[in-house]
């Protein structure tokens, strides 16, 4: 049995980084005045993302995000808000609870992921 199932953990990281809706992130994306990280798997983003968005798949966010980190991503190094998003908003919100606990202290969760965000008809990337 599981002390904490997975509903319990999206919950307590919804508690500590906050939401923003789509609309409110998509001024964000076209202020460019925070990093759009995208948590989804290589083949959920080969579907598309946002604009500029980094990817940092969720297994190896901690990887990208720390400057040590053999995997790092510069732009995550700045002093821009970080919106993480995933395809609904649950891994996003668990790595944003991760980013945090990393000391990164401007992070906001994507409301719906990149599902609200194609249902509002959000820029998307495709290689």
């Amino acid at each position: 049995m599981v002390d904490k199932g997975f509903r319990t953990l999206i919950a307590e990281a919804n508690a500590v980084v906050p939401r923003i809706a789509v609309e409110d992130a998509q001024k964000r994306l076209e202020s460019g005045d925070a990093v759009f990280v995208d948590v989804r798997e290589s083949q959920e983003v080969a579907r598309g993302m946002i604009p500029g968005a980094v990817h940092a798949p969720r297994g190896f966010l901690e990887f990208v995000a720390d400057p040590e980190g053999p995997m790092h991503r510069p732009e995550l190094a700045g002093e821009k808000t970080l919106i993480v998003y995933c395809a609904s908003g649950g891994r996003s919100a668990l790595a944003g609870k991760t980013l945090k606990e990393m000391g990164f202290d401007d992070v906001i969760n994507l409301a719906g992921g990149m599902t609200a965000w194609t249902q509002a008809n959000g820029p998307v990337a495709r290689d």
